[in-house]
């Protein structure tokens, strides 16, 4: 019943966040780089935060953790109104990671896995950054993550934190998840949300001992790094707004359905990460295995981007 009321709740903040943004003109106007081709409501992700935030009241979360989410949130939130400087920005992932750290007692460690890890999280928060580009793909991407680590025997206790992180993208699917959509994550959203994946991700990782759980951003995380890599092999700023992912060559090159991309998107992770968790259980989910397998999905991925680019260039012609 207590999540009944929680998800509604998400769906009159959702509704009352909409008039703001509209009052105030928080919106994205497309460009030669969008995916979208009319005005849409930025920062409707800002329900990400706010539902840690609730979640934190009722005792399901850490106060290191939800620090970490609203701090990178508010930050996020006053650069979709107004752009600010890489340095706050950086700041705040900083202190972020910091808390990250903090809440799982990796300051313990050892000094060099560190910068490794703060590097990856950077990363991934950034990559994930980039994905709010075509409808669905971003909530149905976490809503996938936040399923897999649900099924995870070591994240029962976290149960009631994933239950309501996972209702905030129902709350803000219905209005994302659409042809045309209402609105979009924003950094707010999308930025937040990396973060409470990225925990999620080391933490699972730690408390299983099982580094084979980092294939449930496989899908995505492959292609960002191939489209890094591209572009700067043509030298073009990474850091720059662009339409180079394959999926945004599927729904804007090829023509394909934006919701249709972001769900076989959301589902090939799914089905894998039911895979992962399938070879976990019988103990097949080795070093080996799971370098064999980014191996074999990379090979998959790059078959199928060489032939989309390929019809795009005789689409041209």
């Amino acid at each position: 019943m207590v999540y009944i009321f929680i998800f509604l709740l998400f769906l009159v903040i959702e509704l009352i966040y909409f008039k703001i943004a509209d009052k105030y003109n928080i919106i994205d106007k497309p460009n030669s780089r969008s995916s979208h081709t009319s005005i849409t409501l930025r920062g409707g992700g800002i329900i990400f935060p706010i539902a840690i935030s609730i979640a934190f009241f009722l005792g399901y979360v850490s106060w290191a953790i939800t620090l970490a989410v609203v701090l990178v949130a508010i930050i996020s939130f006053i650069d979709d109104i107004k752009p600010l400087s890489q340095l706050p920005r950086f700041v705040s992932h900083v202190i972020a990671v910091g808390l990250i750290f903090y809440q799982l007692n990796l300051f313990s460690e050892s000094i060099w896995l560190l910068p490794i890890v703060f590097v990856l999280v950077i990363g991934w928060v950034n990559a994930f950054n980039f994905m709010d580009g075509i409808n669905g793909i971003t909530v149905l991407y976490a809503l996938t993550a936040i399923v897999s680590f649900s099924f995870l025997p070591i994240n029962e206790a976290s149960l009631p934190l994933l239950i309501t992180m996972g209702l905030s993208c129902f709350a803000f699917g219905l209005f994302n998840v659409r042809k045309k959509a209402k609105t979009f994550a924003g950094d707010v959203g999308s930025i937040s949300m990396a973060l409470f994946l990225g925990y999620f991700m080391i933490k699972s990782i730690i408390d299983s001992g099982q580094l084979g759980y980092i294939l449930f951003f496989s899908v995505y995380g492959i292609d960002a790094i191939i489209t890094i890599i591209n572009r700067l092999l043509k030298k073009e700023n990474i850091f720059q707004p662009h339409r180079s992912h394959l999926y945004q060559y599927l729904a804007n090159e090829m023509g394909y359905s934006h919701v249709l991309v972001a769900f076989v998107y959301a589902g090939f992770q799914l089905a894998l990460n039911g895979f992962v968790i399938y070879m976990d259980t019988k103990g097949y989910l080795t070093f080996f295995f799971i370098s064999g397998f980014l191996v074999l999905l990379t090979f998959i991925y790059l078959l199928v981007r060489k032939f989309v680019t390929r019809k795009m260039v005789l689409r041209v012609l």
